[in-house]
């Protein structure tokens, strides 16, 4: 698909909202289900929206991972599937996508983006080793620790601030690289990572002056660096929109110079191609080699790495789609949206918005809440009682507990709502929009969690939780109060 220049679209009247460049032909149904049945679900799910069915979700706003809407062109191309396990042309169709939007001539495919993850670890980590980056991920940072590394974040000043006008908060500290490089030595340092729109800050983007910054310190102390392409596309999005540089630059250009800088670019195409997989990706066939043997060990044969072919054929069509500024602005216009109506009316968002979804600060939310008790917890669950919208916790239920058993806590407690693309409508946004609002409103209501079951590992996903008190009842109540037997 050729890159397309999206215009901009003046409204006569006085709001001003995303238009869907998009035209909906399958729906899926939906439920609402009364707040006593939320309440329930909540309940039986231990208070962790993981872990809800979602027969009992309405908007599922929990990940943009592998619930983003594929176009027309990425189904129709699945009837394509050449299924084979070894050298299927869905493969070299894939292969070629990438080598055409990445710029990189080797691939290995995987069934998903942490299992880049951890053949990177794997190769290029060794005990004692550290690497530094702009911000971790929980499946990234366990993975690197597994090994025996340890990461540092050295974002920007800015990256950590909830309110800001700082257009990419996902910049690298230039001169906290440096340092780092100095104290612990190069050869401690396998590589540079770079998260194209981080994740656990809210999104937020880095620039191409930034990386050209980065690539220059690398190449001065003979580091490599590896790039997290999973939210790629809504980075080079910020990078034409908010660096002036790249005003008139092409996104399939943004996208080739991002690549370029980097040595390995892994990426999980459950968000970037709208398909289900991921892959790895370098230039070097030293490094190919150093990381192809862990691909038929865990994921499968190198033309199929653990993925369905069908899946193969629709993710090459969405990396190309990935370079439609149609396509890719989609979703950041309606976290743009949502993130301005909330801003208007109060309520702590991060600011600038970012990519993947709107997240909001718990810690001003439910300033009530001591960050022992889980704020981001408890205002997912609530929204959830409340709304029917289920969102993830990005806060210390997300974190680990130290040797001493002691929860460390996180930089920052968020809820993300996440907007997968080119699914969720307007109206169902301003709904999304309204229940936020309320909560709001009667945000003292809401109280803590405590842990009744926890893994050991990446707890967030399976952990059960419940309140500390009686407040989710006390929230039933004061909704049906103000909305009687309204959904």
């Amino acid at each position: 698909m050729n890159d397309q220049t999206t215009p901009s679209i003046r409204f006569y009247g006085e709001e001003t909202i995303p238009v869907e460049l998009h035209k909906v032909r399958i729906v899926q149904k939906l439920h609402l289900r009364p707040v006593d049945e939320r309440l329930d679900a909540i309940n039986k799910g231990g208070y962790n929206t993981f872990l809800l069915n979602t027969k009992d979700v309405f908007l599922d706003m929990l990940t943009d991972s592998g619930t983003n809407a594929m176009s027309d062109n990425q189904v129709s191309s699945m009837l394509k599937a050449d299924d084979a396990y070894a050298g299927s042309q869905s493969f070299y169709r894939m292969e070629e996508a990438l080598r055409d939007v990445f710029g990189k001539e080797h691939i290995l495919p995987v069934h998903q983006g942490r299992a880049a993850e951890n053949v990177v670890s794997q190769v290029f980590i060794k005990p004692g080793d550290i690497i530094p980056m702009n911000y971790h991920f929980t499946t990234t940072k366990a993975h690197m620790e597994l090994n025996g590394g340890k990461i540092f974040e050295i974002l920007t000043e800015e990256g950590l601030k909830i309110k800001s006008n700082h257009p990419f908060k996902g910049n690298i500290d230039i001169q906290q690289l440096k340092d780092l490089i100095l104290q612990y030595g190069a050869e401690h340092i396998p590589f540079i990572r770079l998260e194209a729109s981080t994740n656990l800050i809210g999104g937020q983007p880095f620039s191409i002056q930034n990386m050209r910054e980065v690539k220059a310190v690398a190449d001065e102390y003979g580091i490599m660096i590896v790039l997290d392409a999973s939210l790629i596309g809504e980075n080079a999005w910020f990078i034409k929109q908010r660096e002036e540089e790249f005003k008139n630059t092409s996104i399939r250009d943004i996208l080739r110079m991002m690549c370029g800088f980097a040595d390995i670019v892994y990426f999980s195409s459950r968000k970037v191609s709208s398909t289900r997989g991921g892959g790895i990706c370098t230039n070097s066939h030293e490094l190919f080699l150093k990381m192809r043997d862990l691909v038929p060990l865990y994921e499968g044969f190198l033309t199929y790495g653990g993925m369905s072919v069908r899946e193969i054929e629709a993710m090459a069509v969405g990396l190309q789609e990935t370079t439609d500024e149609t396509v890719i602005s989609q979703s950041p216009s309606f976290i743009e949206y949502t993130v301005k109506e909330l801003d208007a009316r109060g309520i702590p968002v991060i600011t600038p918005a970012g990519a993947l979804g709107c997240h909001i600060d718990a810690m001003s939310f439910l300033e009530h809440i001591p960050q022992k008790e889980y704020p981001a917890g408890a205002l997912a669950a609530a929204l959830y009682i409340i709304s029917g919208c289920r969102g993830m916790e990005r806060g210390t239920i997300s974190s680990v507990r130290n040797e001493n058993g002691e929860d460390v806590l996180a930089d920052m407690e968020l809820l993300r709502l996440a907007f997968p693309r080119r699914v969720f409508t307007l109206s169902q946004t301003k709904f999304l929009i309204d229940r936020v609002h309320w909560l709001f409103e009667n945000r003292k209501l809401v109280g803590g969690l405590k842990f009744v079951e926890e893994p050991e590992v990446l707890r967030f996903f399976m952990g059960r939780l419940a309140p500390v008190s009686d407040w989710p009842q006390k929230l039933v109540e004061k909704f049906k109060e103000d909305f009687g037997n309204s959904l």
